[in-house]
């Protein structure tokens, strides 16, 4: 029975650990100091997903693109970086960002830039894959139309396609949220590095602050799926319906 009630005691004051930091898990030192936590990993996946959105709509139109000075840049461009492991591309955007730029750049500002760069190749391969996607009829019905090539694409296939991405998109938020754990390593004070700092001040508990953490990550990532669940659900109703009503 004492180690019963020893080992029961042990395990609240471990969770007590957790419970007293829990802040420190979801903002970091904010107000007092930087943002960070979950706060920060959540920050650095909105800001990464939006600028690999708009990278990757760029680099799979030009992949489309049937001119080989528009297309290729975009095959290497996507090739090179889909090859490369995230951590290296990171590693190249903090130590090789200041060699060319001449002065240094700050750690999250890099780990963004990264997760934009990369990211931006999967949603480029979304793109083109979305675009194929539609029937060549639709881009053959908009030229006869009068519209040119790019006007087709803007007014006719693109608004298609990417409504079909949705999906697809939400997944690769999920993974890039996962993803801004990496970037602990240069010393960003996401939500994993936090923990890292809760545990290296207490010495104590690493295994309920670091399950802490993964439940985090869980929750974010299912709200997140799920989301992504209710879309497909919902443009498979509104294509019904569309299929239907022609």
């Amino acid at each position: 029975m004492d180690s019963l009630w020893q080992w029961c005691t042990g395990l609240f004051a471990n969770w007590g650990i957790v419970w007293r930091n829990f802040d420190y898990l979801l903002v970091g030192a904010y107000p007092q100091g930087p943002l960070g936590g979950l706060a920060m990993s959540i920050l650095m996946a909105v800001v990464g997903i939006f600028g690999a959105f708009w990278i990757g709509l760029g680099a799979g139109l030009l992949r489309l693109s049937k001119r080989p000075w528009l297309c290729w840049p975009a095959i290497l461009y996507i090739e090179v970086i889909r090859g490369t492991p995230l951590l290296m591309v990171i590693f190249w955007f903090y130590f090789f960002a200041p060699i060319l730029m001449g002065h240094s750049v700050p750690e999250t500002e890099s780990a963004i830039v990264a997760f934009i760069v990369f990211t931006g190749a999967y949603v480029a391969e979304i793109v083109r894959a979305g675009v194929l996607a539609i029937p060549k009829g639709q881009m053959e019905a908009a030229r006869g139309s009068g519209l040119s090539h790019a006007q087709a694409m803007i007014h006719v296939i693109l608004p298609q396609a990417l409504r079909n991405m949705i999906p697809s998109f939400v997944n690769q938020f999920v993974s890039l949220t996962k993803d801004t754990s990496l970037a602990m390593i240069i010393n960003v004070p996401e939500l994993t590095l936090a923990a890292r700092h809760i545990y290296t001040r207490t010495m104590k508990a690493p295994m309920e602050i670091f399950l802490a953490i993964a439940l985090l990550y869980f929750v974010i990532c299912w709200v997140l799926t799920a989301l992504s669940r209710r879309l497909e659900r919902h443009l498979a109703r509104y294509q019904a319906r569309t299929a239907h009503g022609r």
